[in-house]
Formats: C-alpha cells, structure tokens, sequence
C-alpha cells in the first residue's frame, strides 16, 4: 500500500526509483559507500506490508506578479548575511518579490571584505569581521526596524548570535551546525527576537510536526524496528542534515534505536545521479531524505521520503519568518526564542 503526501499544484513531483535502499534480488542496501545491510525484501504476493508516505517537492521559484509586489514595500529593512551565497541570493531576490527592503550591507569572511555583490538591482557590500560590531550598530541606529537574516557558515553560528545579542537586532537563523546548545544558551540569555530553524521550508516543517505529534501520542511505537537514514545535498553542505536529525530524534522517541553517526551522507555527484536520483540540473542545490524502517521480522517495512530541488521553498519560508518576527516585535510580544513551527501556527503565510 503506497501513501502519496500530496503537493501544491504549482509544484514539480519527482519520484525517484528506490535505488538507495534496495537492492537487486532480494536484498536491501543502504547506498554505494555505506556498509551494506541485506534484509529481506517481499514481493507483493508475499505477506510483507510495505506503507511508503512520500513528500516529493522540486522547488521552482514562484514567477507569479513579482514584478507587481516589488513596488509595494514592506516596511521591514533586512540584511541578509551570507548574501554571496546561493541561499542568501534566493532570499534577496525572495525578499525584494516580497516586497521587503534589503540594506545595502552584508557580513562575509576576511577575504570578502571589501567586496561587492550583485543581485538583480541590488548592489551590496561586504564587511569583514573586524567591521562587524560597529557596522551592525550603525545599520540599527539608521533602520530601527531592521532584522538580520543569517544563512552564512556552521562556524559563524555561535559568534553571529553573539554579535546579534550584543547589539539587540532581531535575526532569523537557518544556518545549520555549530554548537546548539550554546546558540540556544546565548540567545535566551541576550532577550532578543529570533527565528531559530534548520529547516526554513514550510512544507517539510509540517511534515516534521506531523511526526512530533506522532511521536508524542504514540510513543514506543515502532520498538523493535531497525531504522536506516540516507541524506543527500550538495557538496557544499559540509554538516549532517538538521532535518534528518529532528526526523530521527522523533523515531527515537517511537522506539527506534539509532545514532546520529548512522546517517548516509551522499555528497558524491555521481553517487547522487546514479543512486539516489538526483536530478542532474539539481546536483548544486538539492535535499533528498530518505528514513527506512523494518519490522524485527523483516515482514513489515515503512518508508518516508522528502525532497527538495532548488531552494525557493527555503527563501519564501524565510521570508515568511521575516515578516513573523517583525509582527511580534512590532506587537511587544515576548523576546524569546521562535521557531519555523511557530510561523506556521501563526497562519497567514503568502
């Protein structure tokens, strides 16, 4: 019995074959470089059940009145850190469709201090890190509205959330890595506004809200199951998936015994073509996820698979983020800690 997740219309689907997990004749494999697991696989004559709910997404950019929404702008000031990045790029073009008003200014490393980057219209400068302190307290004076978007480097995180604290800007973090504990620690401790969030796609955080809610009232669930994980992304994502580590914490708590050092990471283009699918014109931007699990006596098996092409889905997510967190500013709510699962709960969303 296959499970398909349904998406937006405006969405490509793109389902893969199984080539991660399964094997030729009767064996199951956990990819080309990972140690191989044999399990049995059953035909569909045989007794086995095999429940696969899938949530397949190619991202496209949206190319709906963008020009239209432009003009009307939004009185929130972004700087988006990062902004030589592709994900930074996407969230400017993103936010300037939104109608947000980007500030002319980044952070980057050493070597890009001094630099320009172009985006659409926009011309931005980068400062190095010395500059920091002082920039960022100069932008808050000139826009007191600002919020800083943070997609830069996993060991920028806990210095970036530092600065942000010290200067008392609100941000919106999807930067991934880095000591969590810490971050978490420094933010609350400073009281400022912050969107904390591995995964900015509002999609696949609603996915990951269905399992924590299956988590929650269904705990021990799935005891007895082996559980095998495979992550793809492009070969510039140096860490492990922060989705695949919230997806896994929630088996964890269904019964599941598994390690975080037991996830696949493919990073290797032709093992991404070959193995897991991956669309060839998505190799430089892409997140492919796949969590098998099987049943003590290999009868029962259960998959669930997202994937992502492209990263519009993260951009207009942090965007949506963007405008959350200048609303609770805005309203004096609580200088706390918010998270992408909060944004969708709010509702409203473009």
């Amino acid at each position: 019995m296959e499970l398909m997740l349904k998406v937006p219309a405006n969405c490509i689907v793109v389902q893969q074959p199984r080539r991660a997990f399964l094997g030729g004749a009767g064996t199951s494999r956990l990819g080309a470089t990972g140690t191989n697991r044999k399990q049995r696989v059953y035909s569909s004559s045989s007794s086995a059940i095999s429940m696969i709910p899938k949530m397949s997404i190619s991202a496209i950019p949206n190319q709906r009145g963008d020009k239209s929404m432009s003009k009307n702008k939004i009185d929130i000031p972004i700087m988006v850190n990062g902004c030589s990045g592709k994900m930074g790029k996407a969230i400017i073009q993103a936010a300037d469709s939104a109608g947000l008003g980007v500030v002319p200014v980044s952070f980057g490393s050493a070597e890009e201090s001094g630099q320009t980057v172009q985006v659409g219209a926009t011309e931005i400068l980068v400062h190095g890190p010395s500059e920091r302190e002082s920039t960022l307290a100069s932008l808050l004076e000139k826009y007191p509205n600002l919020i800083v978007v943070d997609f830069t480097v996993p060991s920028a995180v806990n210095d970036n959330a530092e600065l942000y604290g010290k200067v008392g800007v609100p941000f919106v973090m999807g930067t991934t890595g880095g000591d969590r504990d810490q971050l978490y620690k420094t933010v609350e401790d400073s009281k400022v506004y912050a969107v904390i969030s591995p995964q900015m796609g509002k999609q696949v955080v609603a996915f990951l809200a269905a399992m924590e809610i299956m988590a929650e009232q269904f705990p021990g669930a799935f005891s007895g199951y082996s559980l095998q994980v495979m992550e793809s992304h492009q070969s510039s994502k140096v860490d492990t998936s922060g989705t695949a580590k919230a997806v896994i914490s929630c088996f964890q708590k269904l019964g599941l015994c598994f390690d975080m050092e037991q996830i696949q990471l493919i990073r290797d283009t032709q093992q991404q073509i070959e193995m897991v699918g991956v669309p060839e014109e998505h190799l430089s931007g892409h997140a492919f996820h796949m969590y098998h699990l099987t049943s003590p006596d290999q009868t029962v098996s259960f998959e669930f698979q997202h994937n992502v092409c492209g990263r519009s889905i993260y951009a207009e997510g942090t965007v949506d983020a963007v405008i959350f967190l200048a609303k609770k500013v805005h309203s004096g709510a609580d200088k706390r800690i918010y998270n992408m699962m909060d944004v969708l709960r709010e509702g409203n969303m473009r």
